[in-house]
């Protein structure tokens, strides 16, 4: 299972498609939806791409095509987990942010590992159970 974060998805799906197509992380996607790999999506990321759409239209379509991503939603367990990921980093030193925490969680709860470009999670994986989806530049 893989676990998609919002950097990975904003960049695949942007209005206009540029260079950021060409992104390790948006290859590593189409190779996946292209392998019918098993994905999903944490309902905080959900929130967090359409929260960045101004436009109906825009917003109706990208919640269309989120549609296909199975939904993880958080529990109390999740949220628990989140917060000791927190905790962990902070005693290390380390910044990570409560929704950063929360999709980390839900990759570690799902056994899976993420899929991002937020380089915040390097730090994160290095002092807690969530692990990386490996990425070739």
């Amino acid at each position: 299972m893989i676990v998609l974060d919002t950097s990975v998805l904003s960049l695949a799906y942007r209005r206009s498609p540029g260079p950021a197509m060409d992104h390790p992380a948006v290859r590593a996607l189409v190779q996946l939806l292209d392998d019918d790999a098993p994905m999903a999506l944490p309902g905080i990321v959900l929130q967090e791409l359409l929260s960045g759409v101004k436009s109906r239209g825009a917003f109706r379509k990208l919640d269309d095509i989120l549609s296909g991503f199975p939904l993880l939603l958080a529990t109390r367990t999740t949220h628990v987990l989140a917060a000791r990921l927190r905790s962990r980093c902070r005693a290390r030193g380390v910044t990570a942010h409560t929704v950063d925490c929360l999709i980390g969680a839900h990759a570690v709860e799902a056994d899976a590992r993420l899929l991002t470009t937020d380089g915040d999670f390097e730090h994160i994986a290095k002092h807690t159970p969530v692990r990386l989806y490996p990425l070739v530049g």
